[in-house]
């Protein structure tokens, strides 16, 4: 392949968790790939050593100060990386004509509009942001049609179902024999554990996920199951299926990462080792197949595959999801705010693990009235939100 032809890729989020797994794949193929732009919050330093490895056109963070310090220590270094910052440059370099494909990894509510400039600019979008389809659903699906875009999953489990569904499906279940969409969920560290030990929960436990490597607000959410929560909103927009056709199921092993069942009877699952790099491999290849640095899947050694029903009493943030989902309209983007502010809080010490359902409940009863029907009204919205959870917080640490 020539340099001519090679795909140029922007991570949007390259010190986090995708963004880091993502550019070990890509430089496992420098034959196919190329780094046009990548993009930090806070993690300066990292971003510094990325830059003067992969040597992007664009760097991107947050701060002015930051981005003048790092263009300093770059220039020092020899690296003609261009710094920018702000949320104008996120959109710019996520839309830039040089590019052809967007990792969209920023974490949270932060990530929607420049995964949103991406699709309107027919991008190849890689999508590790839940937020741009939990906060603006509708929204994020409109440009990914309008814009040409071509929309590929990267959370493991929509992955897996993209993987199991027909090449050809079109978004509709029954034109394609499917009856349901099985989420698999590892039930996280507290699944086993008596309830009453849930009230003295730290934030140390809830971030030490038994299976995968993630960030400590992800982690959270598996602990809480609003993770698979978010991921059941996730795949009602990205395979047009209706809440009552989307089932979670616990699977301890996470060997099998997602599955879809047809009217035939027949079931069929997507397995491996739990590793990210997986799903980033099959979205940047496809629809080759390329090394992802994964070792073999080793069956023997598992032994048994394992299945349970989620426990509502246990996980209600999972309960909270499937309502949101089926009220619709701007409950998805309440439910996701709520649960971010109530995450922080809880990461912080401001509030116990057992408040976090709680605080996304009150938001969610309160926050009627709010619009989803443009980029404006959701990020207004998600303001709301906040503000709701903000006050349910407050009122937590008054106790």
């Amino acid at each position: 392949m020539s340099r001519a032809t090679l795909r140029r890729v922007v991570v949007l989020g390259a010190t986090g968790s995708i963004g880091v797994s993502t550019l070990d794949v890509v430089e496992r193929h420098p034959d196919r790939f190329e780094v046009y732009a990548l993009t930090a919050h806070r993690q300066i330093d990292r971003l510094y050593e990325q830059c003067l490895r992969f040597r992007p056109a664009c760097a991107v963070v947050d701060r002015a100060t930051d981005a003048q310090a790092l263009a300093a220590r770059l220039r020092a270094a020899g690296c003609p990386t261009e710094v920018l910052h702000g949320e104008a440059a996120l959109v710019e370099v996520a839309a830039h004509p040089s590019a052809d494909v967007v990792m969209a990894a920023i974490v949270g509510a932060a990530g929607l509009r420049p995964t949103l400039a991406a699709a309107r600019a027919g991008k190849c979008v890689l999508l590790a942001n839940k937020e741009a389809l939990v906060l603006g659903g509708a929204l994020f699906m409109q440009a990914v049609r309008e814009g040409g875009a071509t929309l590929l999953p990267i959370d493991s489990e929509h992955n897996a179902v993209f993987q199991s569904l027909p090449p050809a499906y079109d978004g509709r279940l029954e034109g394609a024999g499917v009856r349901r969409i099985l989420l698999t969920a590892s039930g996280g560290p507290f699944r086993d554990v008596p309830l009453s030990a849930l009230d003295s929960v730290t934030p140390e436990q809830a971030c030490a996920h038994p299976n995968w490597v993630m960030g400590r607000k992800i982690s959270v959410d598996s602990a809480t199951m609003m993770n698979k929560g978010l991921e059941v909103i996730e795949a009602h927009w990205l395979f047009t299926a209706p809440a009552d056709r989307i089932e979670v199921v616990v699977h301890p092993q996470s060997v099998i990462h997602s599955m879809v069942e047809y009217v035939d009877g027949s079931v069929i699952a997507q397995l491996g080792n739990p590793d990210m790099r997986t799903p980033i491999a099959h979205a940047l290849g496809f629809p080759d197949r390329i090394e992802a640095g994964v070792s073999s899947l080793d069956l023997f050694l598992i032994g048994q595959l394992t299945f349970q029903r989620p426990d509502m009493e246990r996980f209600p943030c999972l309960r909270l999801a499937y309502d949101a989902l089926r009220a619709g309209g701007a409950a998805p983007a309440v439910l996701n705010a709520a649960n971010e502010e109530a995450v922080a809080a809880f990461l912080d010490g401001r509030i116990g693990f057992r408040a976090i359902c709680e605080v996304i409940a009150c938001a969610l009863e309160r926050g009627h009235g709010l619009s989803v029907e443009s980029l404006e009204a959701v990020l207004e919205s998600d303001r709301r939100a906040r503000e709701l959870a903000r006050a349910a917080i407050a009122r937590q640490e008054g106790r």
